[in-house]
């Protein structure tokens, strides 16, 4: 085993508590041009969170991300449909229809919450 930077992939750590609040938080460099430029920001693995979200461990995984014929999302998609979780695109629409992106959610309840959140940030149906 060796530390290497590969594929740039930064994990941040959106976790409260902020102790550092008031001059900086983790979730501001997902937003920063410089930051993004350099690297590829990720909070976590989608197929280990999709996984948990299946499992119980979680109560959702939202992404913004291009779903189709992606290793990345397929076979967690599944897992998470055999469970019984609510799964949609941004939109809260069927997965592969229309808008891209993915919210899978253990309950009803959750995946509309998210789904609201995600229409008051801008995104239209």
């Amino acid at each position: 085993m060796a530390p290497g930077v590969g594929d740039r992939l930064v994990e941040v750590n959106l976790d409260p508590p902020f102790p550092n609040g008031a001059v900086f938080r983790a979730g501001w460099l997902l937003t920063d041009d410089a930051f993004i430029s350099r690297f590829h920001p990720r909070v976590v693995s989608t197929s280990l969170a999709l996984a948990w979200v299946a499992a119980g461990r979680r109560a959702a995984y939202v992404t913004d991300g291009l779903l189709l014929d992606s290793v990345h999302f397929t076979s967690g998609i599944a897992l998470c449909q055999a469970a019984g979780c609510v799964v949609s695109n941004l939109a809260g629409r069927a997965v592969h229809s229309g808008r891209q992106g993915l919210v899978a959610a253990a309950d009803v309840q959750i995946h509309r919450e998210l789904v609201d959140l995600v229409r008051r940030a801008g995104l239209e149906g």
